[in-house]
């Protein structure tokens, strides 16, 4: 079975023999996870871009991967794309990587050069960091988030730009950011944008779906989720969307590396998985239940247990497990009787949606 590793390792022609299609676009947003600072200029750095092949010639690469999940996955793939053809000459510029604890936002984006005329611009989806987390799960009741304004105002730099065709991609997050900064940026970078990718991002409130700016761009969208996709069916209302086969077990499959490549082409499947239709379901339905405020003060209490733990990464979660336990029991205490008397409620009313249609759905079935 393939991955996006090896569609780079075996497509070897340029991009002027077969054009920029979905594979490499999830694989670009994947390679846009790597800590591109000190390699990749800024939009307003003087030195223009750098191509992957010359990258590779930088001191200190090691670098790129600090902090970034699957480390070993991720050199493969640098290492596939230096030596590819088609992807070996694609330059970088305008790099922008941002994260504020009070913002509560965690941005980055950076645009490759595919071509004379082209550029692919990818927004970063959620890294490792807890404020990244929240940010989207911000999403259930804030319009816009942060990152969704930034991504406005990075389109908008492109006013002036050479750039005659622009695709706009990115996975998790960085996909819903691309369809919500393609929906609001000024109409002449508009007018530019020809594809739009999102892979396994999270949808968006039925609003929105409604509203002539989500109307002017829906044609141009290209959604792809896995088969058991759980991120990509946030808040999903009516973005079409194709089902791409992984080897990796539910939500596992939102990793981009177990997205199954055949020749030039993601693998497809004809439907989500029934238990993951079913789950996507109640989730939905679950989050709907709740007007905005109830979003917010459920959200906002979540993320106060998570910060007592002073962890900033999941990863930070592995250390000082007990003392991190304590702290988290605490706040949990601290929280005012009818708040933590609706975080229990709010949980046990999910529980009883996942429970109550089981025979109806068939959950659990082959």
């Amino acid at each position: 079975m393939s991955n996006i590793i090896d569609y780079v390792k075996v497509a070897r022609d340029g991009f002027d023999s077969r054009p920029f299609c979905e594979v490499d676009s999830l694989v670009l947003s994947q390679f846009s996870y790597l800590q591109f600072n000190g390699f990749v200029p800024g939009i307003s750095s003087l030195d223009g871009s750098i191509s992957i092949r010359e990258l590779m010639e930088q001191d200190n690469l090691e670098w790129l991967f600090l902090g970034v999940r699957d480390h070993k996955s991720n050199l493969k793939l640098l290492l596939a794309l230096a030596d590819s053809p088609r992807f070996q000459d694609v330059r970088m510029s305008r790099y922008v990587d941002h994260t504020d604890q009070v913002q509560e936002k965690q941005f980055s984006a950076i645009t490759f050069l595919i071509t004379d005329g082209i550029a692919y611009v990818a927004f970063r989806g959620t890294d490792s960091t807890f404020v990244g987390w929240k940010e989207d799960f911000n999403m259930a009741f804030l319009n816009p988030v942060p990152s969704q304004v930034e991504g406005v105002r990075y389109l908008n730099s492109f006013i002036g730009n050479p750039y005659s065709t622009m695709l706009v991609g990115g996975h998790s997050k960085g996909g819903n950011i691309a369809v919500y900064a393609s929906m609001h940026c000024e109409q002449c970078i508009q007018d530019r944008i020809q594809v739009i990718f999102s892979h396994d991002g999270p949808g968006f409130s039925e609003d929105i779906f409604q509203s002539e700016n989500y109307a002017k761009i829906k044609f141009k969208i290209l959604k792809t989720v896995p088969q058991s996709s759980l991120i990509g069916m946030l808040l999903q209302q009516q973005e079409d969307f194709k089902v791409v086969k992984s080897d990796r077990f539910w939500i596992m499959q939102h990793d981009p590396f177990s997205w199954l490549v055949e020749g030039f082409g993601f693998q497809y499947a004809i439907n989500m998985s029934g238990n993951a239709s079913y789950f996507n379901r109640v989730l939905n339905k679950w989050v709907s239940s709740f007007d905005m405020k109830q979003r917010e003060v459920f959200v906002e209490s979540f993320y106060l247990v998570i910060k007592s733990t002073n962890a900033k990464t999941f990863r930070d979660l592995l250390f000082n497990k007990k003392e991190k336990a304590f702290a988290a029991v605490n706040a949990i205490k601290d929280i005012d009787d009818d708040t933590r008397r609706f975080m229990l409620n709010t949980f046990g009313s999910l529980f009883v949606l996942l429970v109550r249609d089981i025979d109806k759905y068939g959950l659990w079935k082959t």
